[in-house]
């Protein structure tokens, strides 16, 4: 069987950042609701409904919510570049054969549009899993190695039983990570690639 890596999509493979505080900077005008878009931006890795109920009363959040999804392919996907190493660590897992997975908290068509604009093509996509509910799309995936920057994501990779990989590139710090449980901290995705062409081997 091919190995099987698993991504998150946000401050992971993407630097979603400038999209997205575009997108809240748009919602804001159109709903007359002060959102701190800088600082929202900071907070990255919980779902959507986390980050609103910072900023609306919990009876306007699904209507908040739909906007922003809504609002999100014209403000947020221009915007938004691959994070330093993405397409070489998505190219390293494929040149050694295996498949590339991303499970992210992301509502999943819009999750589609930033790889898609930015060239990254993976084998499967899932969305809106956060935590321990990814992983559902890990196991039913066979991944056995789960790449993100969140403690979020440590959770989700221990709960399937998959070796978690942790880049401090979000809002979390390397000694959070470890903390959380990570088993391998890589300072950004740029050392995946020669980490990666040791672990495939010791797999072996």
């Amino acid at each position: 069987m091919p190995i099987t890596v698993g991504f998150d999509l946000d401050m992971t493979l993407i630097d979603s950042r400038p999209g997205i505080k575009a997108a809240y900077d748009r919602l804001s005008a159109e709903t007359g609701v002060a959102i701190d878009s800088a600082l929202a931006v900071t907070r990255l890795g919980p779902p959507l409904d986390w980050e609103l109920a910072q900023w609306f009363p919990a009876e306007d959040i699904p209507a908040a919510a739909d906007r922003y999804r809504a609002l999100y392919p014209d403000y947020a996907i221009a915007p938004t570049p691959a994070m330093p190493g993405a397409r070489e660590a998505v190219a390293a897992v494929r040149a050694a054969g295996g498949r590339v997975v991303v499970v992210t908290a992301k509502h999943e068509p819009n999750a589609r549009l930033h790889l898609d604009h930015l060239g990254i093509a993976v084998d499967e996509l899932r969305g809106w899993l956060w935590a321990e509910a990814k992983a559902e799309a890990l196991t039913e995936y066979g991944a056995t190695v789960y790449v993100g920057d969140h403690v979020g994501d440590v959770v989700g990779a221990r709960t399937a039983g998959a070796l978690s990989v942790a880049v401090p590139t979000g809002p979390v710090g390397a000694d959070e990570l470890r903390a959380a449980g990570a088993d391998v901290v890589l300072a950004d995705l740029t050392e995946f690639p020669a980490w990666f062409a040791g672990y495939v081997p010791d797999v072996a």
